[in-house]
C-alpha cells in the first residue's frame, strides 16, 4: 500500500475534538447561526461542489477521465500551502471509511482551519470512529485550507487529487461536500483496485414475507436518493445514503457512519427521519434559511435550494451495516420529465448495464448553476469515479453475473411524466408513487408486460398506486392527443441515447446492443 504524506506543522492543532468543543468554535464564526433547534447554520460562500475546480495531479493523463494536473505544478501548490499552514490554527478528525468487519474498510483523516470548524464538526459525524489498529501510513487524507486563496484557477477555487500518496487538497472552498467527497473520491478509486465497484448509492434494507430484501439506490444528487432511502415500507431501515461498494458474489460494503441530507423541501410528512435528525441539536445545518430570531425555512431557496444538514446514524433508527449482507435489487432514479415511466424492469444484464450507462436525470442545484436545469447523463450516476467511464460499465456486468441469484435492476422515475409543471396535463411522481413502487418489487408484487419502444419491462398494476399513466406514459400522451409528439419524443430518444453510448470506447458491444 502507498504511504499517505505527513501533515504540514501548524501553529496548533487540536486533535479529535469532541462535538461540544466543535459548537463553541463555530458559534464564534461570523457566518453561524443558532436555530430553533437549538443546533446551528453556517451560510458558506460556495453553495456545491467546484468540479471545475477539480484536478487529478499526475503526469501521465491518459487512464484519468478527469482534468489533470502535472506533478511540477503541483509541487508549488503543496509548497503554497504548507506555508500558509504554518501560521494556522488546525483541527485533525481521524477515523474510518467502513464499518469494523468491512474487508474495504480504510483509515481517513481530514486537517482543516479552525475557522470552518463547521467543515470538521460535519465530518467527524460521518467517519466511523479511530481505534487502536489505525494507522497514520494507511490514512486517505484530505488537507483542507478553505481560506487560502488559489488564484489563477476556476473561479479562484482549487481541489487536487494525489493518488500516488492518497492526499486531496482543497483551497479557498467552504463547502462541506469538498471534505466529505475528498476522502470519498480516493476511496472509490482504492475499492476499483480491489476489484469492487464503488457506488454513489444508498442502501436499505426491506422486510416481506419471503425474507428481507436489500435494495440499493443509485442517483445523482437531488434526484431522491437520500429520500427514496428514507421512506419506510414494512418498516424499512435505512443503512446508507450516498456511497456502497458492491463486491464479486453481490455483498455490499458501506461507508458511513452518518448521513449528508439535502434540506430544500424537507417535509416531516413524507420525510420524518430526516426532519427528525436535522431539527435537533445533535444536526448540522449548511446554507439552510434561518431568519433573525432562529426561524428554519426548508422551502426558501433564496440563497441557494441546495442546502444540507448532516446527523450521526445513531441519531435515527437504521439497519446494522455490518449486517447489510447480499443485495437483491438495483433501482436507478431518473428525474425525468416527459416519457419515462415511473418504473421500468430491465429485461436483461446488458440492458441494465446501458441504463446504468445513461445515468439519465434533470440536473439540480447539487451540482451547481452549470447543471440545475439541464438534461444530463453521468455513467453509474456518480460524477466522481476518475478513470473512463466504461470500466464501470464493465465492472458492474463482471459483478451482476457473479452472483448466484436472481438479482433485479429498476429504473425509477422521481420526476414527472407528460413534460415540464407548466405543462397542462402533466403529473408528478410523488413521494408515496415510488414508495409504493419500492414496496412492490421488494415483495415481488408487480404484474409486468413488455415495452414495444424500448425493450424494458413496464408495470400493468401495482399495488397502492392510483394513476396507470405514471406507469404507461403512452397512455398519457394517447388519452390527451399527443401521440404525436410520444412518437416524436421516442424517436429522438433513442437515437441520442445510441450516439451518447457511442462515445463509450471500451465497453462491451453486447451492451451497446441492450439499447433498443
Amino acid at each position: 500500500m502507498r504511504v499517505a504524506s505527513q501533515l504540514p506543522p501548524a501553529k496548533s492543532v487540536a486533535v479529535n475534538p469532541t462535538q461540544e468543543e466543535l459548537r463553541e468554535w463555530v458559534e464564534r464564526m461570523p457566518n453561524s447561526q443558532r436555530t430553533e433547534f437549538d443546533n446551528w447554520n453556517v451560510t458558506a460562500e460556495v453553495t456545491a461542489r467546484s468540479a471545475g475546480s477539480t484536478f487529478v495531479v499526475t503526469d501521465d493523463p491518459g487512464p484519468i477521465s478527469k482534468q489533470t494536473m502535472p506533478r511540477s505544478e503541483y509541487s508549488d501548490v503543496v509548497r503554497r500551502q504548507e506555508e500558509y499552514i504554518r501560521d494556522k490554527d488546525m483541527i485533525l478528525v481521524e477515523g474510518y471509511i467502513g464499518p469494523e468487519n468491512s474487508p474495504l474498510k480504510r483509515a481517513t483523516r481530514v486537517f482543516i482551519e479552525r475557522s470552518n470548524a463547521n467543515i470538521p464538526a460535519m465530518q467527524q459525524q460521518l467517519y466511523y470512529p479511530k481505534d487502536a489498529d489505525w494507522r497514520e501510513d494507511d490514512a486517505l487524507t484530505v488537507i483542507y485550507t478553505p481560506n487560502c486563496p488559489a488564484e489563477g484557477y476556476p473561479d479562484g477555487r482549487l481541489v487536487t487529487i494525489d493518488l500516488d500518496n492518497w492526499v486531496t487538497r482543497v483551497f479557498s472552498i467552504d463547502y462541506f461536500g469538498e471534505s466529505k467527497m475528498g476522502g470519498l473520491r480516493m476511496w472509490m478509486e482504492w475499492c476499483f483496485q480491489q476489484g469492487a465497484l464503488a457506488m454513489h448509492s444508498g442502501a436499505k434494507l426491506i422486510p416481506t414475507d419471503s425474507g428481507d430484501k436489500v435494495c440499493l439506490i443509485i442517483g445523482l444528487s437531488g434526484t431522491g436518493k437520500t429520500t427514496t432511502t428514507f421512506t419506510r415500507q414494512n418498516g424499512s431501515l435505512p443503512v446508507q445514503d450516498d456511497i456502497v461498494a458492491l463486491v464479486e458474489g453481490g455483498e455490499v460494503f458501506s461507508t458511513e457512519n452518518g448521513c449528508f441530507a439535502k434540506t430544500f423541501g424537507l417535509d416531516p410528512k413524507y420525510e420524518p427521519t430526516i426532519y427528525g435528525a436535522l431539527a435537533s441539536p445533535a444536526g448540522w445545518l449548511e446554507n439552510v434559511a434561518v431568519d433573525e430570531n432562529g426561524g428554519v425555512d426548508f422551502y426558501d431557496d433564496s440563497y441557494t435550494a441546495n442546502g444540507r444538514g448532516t446527523f450521526s446514524l445513531a441519531a435515527i433508527e437504521h439497519y446494522d451495516p455490518r449486517k447489510l449482507g447480499k443485495a437483491d435489487f438495483l433501482l436507478i432514479l431518473n428525474r425525468n420529465e416527459n416519457i419515462a415511466p415511473a418504473v421500468a424492469k430491465m429485461s436483461s444484464v446488458e440492458q441494465a448495464v446501458a441504463y446504468f450507462m445513461l445515468g439519465e436525470t434533470k440536473g439540480t442545484s447539487a451540482g451547481g448553476k452549470a447543471e440545475a436545469g439541464k438534461n444530463l447523463r453521468v455513467p453509474g450516476t456518480n460524477p466522481f469515479f476518475l478513470g473512463h467511464e466504461y470500466l464501470q460499465g464493465n465492472r458492474l456486468a463482471d459483478l451482476i453475473n457473479s452472483m448466484d441469484y436472481d438479482f433485479g435492476v429498476y429504473v425509477l422515475n422521481t420526476g414527472r411524466v407528460g413534460g415540464t409543471e407548466d405543462v397542462e396535463g402533466s403529473k408528478k411522481v410523488e413521494i408515496p408513487h415510488s414508495s409504493a413502487i419500492v414496496k412492490a418489487i421488494a415483495e415481488g408484487r408487480i404484474e409486468w408486460e413488455a415495452d414495444s419502444e424500448f425493450g424494458y419491462l413496464v408495470a400493468t398494476n401495482v399495488p397502492d398506486f392510483d394513476d396507470p399513466e405514471l406507469l404507461q406514459p403512452r397512455r398519457l400522451y394517447e388519452s390527451q392527443g399527443r401521440l404525436e409528439e410520444y412518437e416524436r419524443l421516442v424517436t429522438a430518444l433513442k437515437e441520442d441515447r445510441r450516439e451518447y453510448m457511442r462515445n463509450h470506447a471500451g465497453l462491451r458491444p453486447e451492451i451497446l446492443e441492450a439499447l433498443q
